[in-house]
């Protein structure tokens, strides 16, 4: 994705120099199957870049490629795409479920008061959701707001019939139902945070954050204050337990690396 924005979205140049931001997802090898965390833009969303709306398309600036879609790179990975069988979202925005429709036999693992809230958005957040990427029926796994404790986190929900362990975290505010996916490595736990902050600097102590991206998050927040409290929670996280937890969000490419 390529908004212009420049220093101001953590690129480098003037206002109307373009910046790069991605969608990280990403693939658990969990027994004999597969399982994706979030699925970026589908295959459907590059053939006709239109549904995706203009308001998106003109402040984003996507470049609709098939081969960066999760399916594709799969393929190229020489795995079978029909191996995903579950598929964990961080939210329902566009930018994250557009893939949903390349893997239908998939069970789709999301919070319940995010796909309430996607089914039925309050006027102001009708454009985050797309509901033509779902409109074949995608075989949702609703999960209520309860479970264990998750280095402090509560009501943490593991993903059934895996050999890998897959915790969903609920971080609300970026959307309604927003989470966190968490996971085993054997080696630690790699926690992908989504949309909960969108630069690296902001879990970091003292945070920073470039302030494109600073007034992006405030203007599309659900909840604001619920947001800032996320992050705060997750500051603490990842000062607290650097040897055990590594955070990623979504659209930092310096996770690229």
């Amino acid at each position: 994705m390529c908004p212009r924005g420049g220093q101001q979205l953590g690129g480098s140049g003037g206002p109307f120099a373009e910046a790069t931001l991605v969608s990280h997802c990403l693939l658990v090898e969990a027994g004999d199957g597969l399982a994706l965390i979030d699925t970026g833009l589908g295959t459907a969303d590059v053939a006709a870049p239109k549904r995706l709306g203009q308001p998106f398309r003109a402040l984003i600036r996507p470049r609709c490629r098939d081969s960066e879609t999760a399916v594709r790179q799969i393929e190229q990975m020489k795995l079978d795409p029909q191996d995903v069988r579950h598929i964990a979202l961080t939210h329902l925005d566009v930018d994250h479920a557009g893939g949903l429709g390349d893997f239908p036999r998939a069970q789709v693992h999301v919070f319940a008061p995010e796909l309430a809230a996607a089914r039925k958005p309050a006027l102001r957040e009708r454009r985050r959701y797309v509901t033509v990427q779902w409109d074949h029926g995608p075989k949702w796994a609703e999960h209520e707001l309860e479970g264990d404790s998750w280095f402090g986190f509560d009501s943490v929900r593991l993903l059934p019939d895996l050999d890998v362990e897959v915790a969903m975290v609920p971080l609300p505010g970026h959307s309604t139902g927003h989470a966190g996916i968490a996971v085993n490595t054997g080696q630690g736990w790699l926690f992908h945070c989504g949309d909960a902050y969108f630069h690296h600097e902001e879990v970091a102590t003292p945070p920073s954050c470039p302030p494109g991206l600073r007034l992006f998050q405030n203007v599309v927040a659900h909840d604001r204050e619920q947001r800032r409290n996320n992050q705060e929670r997750l500051r603490e996280l990842a000062l607290e337990h650097r040897e055990d937890v590594q955070l990623i969000c979504s659209h930092d490419p310096v996770y690229m690396s």
